[in-house]
């Protein structure tokens, strides 16, 4: 498996197509529910302008999310959840395509046209069809409003007015509160849209019969999610869910009063017992064509290779690179691959162009683990750089360490990371699989400690028992209840 081929450059996405959200399933939405790889209502129903600019970032988004994950009982479960919604929606002739992303971010959002996307992260997160129904009535309200459409034309007005305040008035102060004015104008009408599609969303899931408080009850979810990704390290920084969807007290209390409106609670369905079911088996976390991060460990079984981010580091193993990042300096590191010749040498590719500020003379030959290496300094203003290439079963692999300029961290934390790459063995290629939701029946006696024993190579497996199930501290399981757990 070529480098280039895991570690790609992907095209960014437009933003001109996203609804205000952002991450799930496979086509679902013919009049069976039944799910289908050839989205065929894509060229026979879907006509005019908004359906082009979906149709058009449609294979990007497949492609920036790792593409389609494929898992029938999954897909037929979220077709069945989009069927009840669009029996109960403003407009029943709406044609909706809902793709299961193959990404463990915990992210959903729309574009125009009808084209919805859950990511397989967010469907670990849930814990009922109801929970899954708000999320997806949600992002559906994004589209029948037209958000997406609506903060275009938001964004390009501010555009329009920040280039005459920067090119016509003469009173920069005046001109600067002009533009925090617009920015914060912005934000508030993206808020504002966010509640809007809460409010629709929730009336839309009581109408189809599911449990109106499941919004209230997801939004907890992800904000008690949140704070297991900080404390864990493994928080990622990128745009996702629950960095577009801040779950508020305020925000949890509306959807409350929302959801009171269909009666009390317990009103409706939630569905938790064939939504568990259904996630059986799935992958959790990392796939193998991206490589896995355990612990501080990265390895990639296909490309045979391994290497360790120094402790106090957040990692984040995103497609076209891994990442590394601490918070208490600013320090960084990144790891990708590239193609390069096998007659070219190693020092003569670190030379050749693609390292800005580059200190030539500080260009070594090097040897890592038997690896034929080299190492080069360089930077950039306020950065300096250590420059890190291995050649590894014919491929090419990068390692560059940041810090700010004159840090004396800079050669410890550069030395740590290259002088841990190496090969994998055979043993360790074959110990290392994917991570998978498993639905286990508590028996009389378990407790959330002895369901924890059970997960496999997570972080404070307790909590993430807790987060994924919905179990507050202090709660006791209930024999004969369905829970997930994270194992191989």
């Amino acid at each position: 498996m070529p480098a280039s081929k895991w570690l790609r450059v992907l095209a960014l996405v437009s933003p001109i197509a996203l609804s205000a959200c952002q991450s799930f399933a496979d086509l679902a939405s013919d009049p069976s529910l039944s799910p289908s790889k050839s989205p065929i209502i894509a060229e026979n129903v879907r006509s005019g302008r908004l359906a082009r600019l979906g149709a058009l970032q449609h294979p990007r988004i497949l492609e920036t999310y790792g593409g389609e994950y494929s898992n029938v009982a999954l897909e037929r479960m979220v077709a069945g959840i989009v069927g009840k919604l669009v029996t109960v929606s403003e407009n029943p002739s709406q044609v909706y395509q809902i793709s299961i992303l193959d990404s463990p971010v915990v992210n959903a959002f729309a574009l125009p046209g009808g084209y919805l996307y859950v990511s397989r992260g967010l469907l670990a997160l849930a814990s009922d069809s109801a929970e899954l129904a708000a999320v997806i009535a949600h992002e559906m309200a994004h589209v029948t409003s037209n958000h997406g459409i609506l903060r275009q034309e938001r964004e390009k007005e501010a555009v329009l007015a920040e280039r005459i305040v920067s090119d016509v008035l003469r009173d920069k102060e005046a001109g600067r509160r002009a533009l925090v004015r617009g920015k914060l104008d912005l934000a508030q009408f993206s808020r504002n849209q966010e509640l809007e599609a809460d409010a629709v969303g929730i009336s839309a899931i009581g109408e189809a019969g599911y449990d109106p408080y499941a919004a209230a009850a997801f939004q907890q979810r992800m904000a008690a999610f949140n704070a297991y990704r900080s404390a864990s390290g493994a928080n990622d920084k990128g745009i996702d869910f629950l960095s577009t969807h801040p779950s508020t007290p305020q925000r949890v209390a509306l959807a409350v009063g929302h959801a009171r409106k269909f009666g009390g609670r317990g009103t409706g369905a939630r569905d938790r017992e064939s939504y568990m079911r259904g996630l059986n088996g799935m992958l959790f976390g990392d796939n193998a064509d991206e490589g896995y991060v355990r612990a501080q460990r990265y390895s990639h079984v296909k490309l045979g290779i391994t290497f360790e981010f120094p402790e106090g580091f957040d990692i984040e193993n995103r497609p076209e690179a891994v990442l590394g990042g601490r918070s208490a300096d600013g320090a960084a590191i990144r790891f990708d691959g590239d193609e390069v010749a096998k007659t070219t040498r190693l020092t003569e590719y670190i030379a050749s162009g693609w390292v800005e500020g580059l200190d030539v003379s500080s260009v070594r030959a090097a040897s890592i683990n038997g690896l034929e290496a080299a190492t080069a300094k360089a930077s950039v203003g306020r950065w300096d750089f250590d420059v890190t290439v291995v050649r590894a079963n014919g491929a090419v692999y990068r390692i560059l360490t940041a810090a700010p300029a004159g840090s004396p961290e800079l050669s410890v934390l550069a030395s740590k990371v290259r002088s841990s790459f190496r090969l994998l063995s055979a043993s360790e290629k074959a110990d290392l699989k994917p991570l998978r939701i498993r639905i286990l029946k508590a028996e009389a006696g378990d407790t959330v400690a002895t369901m924890a024993t059970r997960m496999r190579d997570v972080t404070s497996a307790q909590t993430l028992f807790r987060v994924l199930n919905g179990v507050s501290e202090g709660q006791a399981l209930e024999p004969g209840t369905l829970y997930k757990v994270v194992t191989q």
